[in-house]
């Protein structure tokens, strides 16, 4: 019997019930097929006039007489996915100052009490600080103020932020501030300046009073949510509902009511939530015991709230889970996302960057976190010892692209989610003291794993229902919208 004449391209599978499976490209596109059609493509069986065929061909799992354009059409889709290589460091975040208002269970960075002014960041490092991020190539710079509490070092921001708007006049990069912030520092100055120069602010929510206040303690006592609660309310009064986000750390306290804790944040008029899992480091490795949870337990809960929040939409309240759309991004689009846990080569470093208040610089907040522990692994340099060159073209930042790469990584070369996935080196040094990390004993590994999955079930079940809510999570659109191009796209 002859066989059929096409190339196939390299891809990844996956073996799902029911005799299906889940091939995904370099490109990242997908495709469900049966058994028999997989092994039948494999043995060069497959029809070519077959729905199966053409859905292969059009999706550059296969080529026929067309090899140079697909193997061209799979790169120009694979060089739109690393884009995101164009804006080498374009994420600078500064740690103004190390002391905290506050002393959370699960800090990350160990804060400094309040009358430690010596963590401060003075005015010497803060300008090397702002020549040194204004030295990137990258067309676009996002200064991130991060602390401690930000807020406690006030006067060093708005230097930062006048000297950087200085130098912008003639670097002409698409220049972003943003302050991270409890809230509960706030006064009518800081709100008069951050709405004149359209200060992003990005804050911390947990859920309601006694859930934020239970982990989220204020050195002096008196409920931080409260604060919170009322300077949120004045601060959107002046620059309104869009200017200020915030991000939710999810403990054992709050996994098992995370409807309540959604429901709180459409209270309180936020549009979505980052389900963000308790990450290895500072405090929250040392009360893991009472904040901790298994990767399972996060996963099933995920999946419970996931319904609801599609639910939410499809009652016409829109509401996105901010990590399911990032994934969903890189499953049904070929372009680049951006965020630094998903990217491969790793984004540490390369992406985003952290200054500590002392003018060390890092390639993300947990490995300063582990230098501020004595392991000084990840310092990339100093900023006013070292130049641009040294601190980004150093052996440290070459070790990270090198072995941070998905493609080539034991355990992550075959798995069929690759293309949406990506590398944390950092968290792998904490877990097994190599950056190359154990795949088959990551929760990072297991939690994306388990995600992606329970995804795929839903795409492959294709409600028209979760489909256009995932796209109006996507494209940022209302879903009436999605569904109103669907409508008339079908339209005869």
């Amino acid at each position: 019997m002859m066989r059929n004449e096409y190339s196939i391209l390299p891809f990844t599978f996956k073996r799902l019930p029911h005799r299906k499976m889940l091939m995904v490209n370099q490109s990242g596109e997908f495709i469900f097929v049966s058994s028999n059609d997989f092994n039948d493509l494999l043995n060069n069986d497959l029809s070519a006039g077959s729905p199966t065929y053409f859905e292969l061909k059009g999706k550059h799992f296969l080529a026929d007489t067309d090899l140079d354009i697909a193997q061209e059409m799979v790169a120009t889709q694979l060089r739109s996915r690393k884009s995101f290589l164009r804006h080498f460091s374009s994420l600078h975040m500064i740690v103004v100052t190390a002391r905290c208002n506050f002393i959370c269970d699960y800090c990350h960075a160990s804060s400094a009490a309040l009358e430690q002014q010596r963590v401060d960041m003075n005015w010497k490092v803060a300008k090397k600080t702002v020549d040194l991020i204004f030295s990137s190539p990258s067309p676009v710079l996002k200064i991130e103020f991060q602390g401690g509490e930000p807020l406690l070092n006030w006067p060093i921001i708005k230097e930062i932020f006048h000297y950087g708007t200085f130098l912008n006049r003639f670097a002409k990069r698409q220049l972003e501030f943003v302050i991270c912030t409890n809230l509960t520092l706030l006064t009518e100055e800081m709100i008069d300046f951050i709405k004149e120069h359209k200060i992003a602010i990005s804050t911390s929510l947990d859920g309601p009073k006694l859930i934020q206040d239970l982990h989220r303690k204020t050195r002096e006592g008196y409920s931080g949510y409260d604060v919170f609660h009322s300077n949120l309310q004045r601060l959107r009064e002046r620059i309104g509902h869009d200017g200020a986000s915030a991000l939710l750390t999810i403990t054992k306290t709050n996994l098992s009511k995370l409807q309540e804790v959604i429901d709180h944040y459409v209270e309180l008029g936020f549009d979505g939530v980052f389900l963000r899992a308790l990450n290895p480091y500072g405090f929250a490795r040392q009360n893991m015991e009472q904040l901790g949870y298994s990767v399972e337990a996060f996963v099933s809960e995920y999946k419970n709230i996931l319904q609801y929040l599609i639910e939410l939409n499809l009652q016409g309240i829109p509401f996105a889970e901010y990590y399911t759309t990032l994934l969903l991004q890189r499953i049904f689009t070929p372009f680049s996302t951006g965020f630094v846990d998903l990217q491969s080569p790793s984004g540490a470093a390369i992406s985003g960057v952290i200054y500590d208040y002392n003018g060390e610089v890092y390639p993300t907040d947990e490995a300063r976190m582990l230098a501020r522990t004595g392991d000084k692994h990840f310092r990339m340099g100093h900023v006013l010892r070292n130049n641009y060159e040294e601190v980004f073209g150093g052996s440290l930042v070459k070790e990270l692209v090198k072995k941070s790469c998905i493609e080539v990584l034991p355990g992550c070369a075959s798995c069929v989610y690759q293309a949406y996935c990506g590398v944390d080196p950092i968290r792998n040094y904490v877990e097994t003291k190599d950056i190359v990390g154990h795949r088959p004993s990551s929760d990072f590994c297991k939690k994306n794993t388990m995600i992606l999955d329970h995804l795929f079930q839903l795409i492959d079940e294709n409600d028209p229902d979760v489909i256009d809510v995932f796209w109006s999570w996507i494209t940022r659109r209302p879903l009436e919208e999605i569904r109103h191009d669907k409508f008339s796209r079908n339209s005869p």
